[in-house]
């Protein structure tokens, strides 16, 4: 679901940016926004950045390494200041409007249906290829990793039962794909009321269950 989550990308000014990890970084964010589906290789990324490919490996060793790092990037600039961290606002609430801001980068309509169909395209018609399956499993663990951090702090305040925070987040990101599923297909009801009741009661359930 989160495959597509980024449009377009920030070009990399080599002028301004730092050293020459920072300018890894910036070059494969650009990459990664501009088709979220590339597979970030290390002489595209290192061309892209204008270092050699050896300064890349020395940062980052692998291209699961360098991939990892591009998405923890992105969701930090695709989600700013958390608003988990909003004691004044119920935790319940707080949850459910950090879903819901990870759900919006699918879109509605023709959006979810063309990022549908690219995932299609990418990571299900070519079959499991060590490639396509690596890339994908990063995005959906950083998602994971995203969701699960959300959990680890509303339980650090107390606001959610002792219990498996990853399989709590599994849950969680399953009901994201599924709804965003529903937004590329055809429906009967409102969306917006379906999908909000959907999101009540997942999070009311992972709130209230000792998973």
């Amino acid at each position: 679901m989160l495959v597509r989550c980024v449009r377009g990308g920030a070009p990399v000014n080599q002028e301004t940016a730092g050293g020459s990890r920072e300018r890894i970084l910036r070059a494969a964010m650009a990459m990664f926004g501009e088709d979220p589906g590339a597979r970030l290789s290390v002489r595209a990324v290192a061309a892209r950045a204008g270092v050699s490919t050896g300064s890349l490996r020395y940062h980052f060793p692998t291209q699961r390494v360098l991939q990892d790092a591009v998405l923890a990037g992105v969701y930090d600039v695709l989600t700013p200041g958390d608003r988990i961290h909003d004691r004044a606002t119920p935790a319940r609430e707080r949850l459910i409007d950090c879903l819901r801001q990870v759900l919006s980068l699918a879109g509605v309509g023709d959006q979810a249906r063309a990022a549908w169909a690219e995932i299609f395209k990418t990571y299900i018609e070519p079959g499991h290829t060590d490639e396509n399956r690596a890339a994908y499993l990063a995005v959906q663990g950083e998602a994971q990793r995203r969701v699960e951090y959300w959990l680890t702090v509303l339980k650090n305040e107390g606001a959610i039962a002792d219990g498996d925070n990853r399989r709590r987040a599994r849950f969680l990101v399953t009901v994201l794909n599924g709804l965003s599923i529903e937004r590329a297909l055809p429906a009967e009801e409102s969306i917006l009321t379906t999908e909000t009741e959907t999101l009540h009661a997942a999070v009311d359930y992972v709130l209230s269950t000792r998973l």
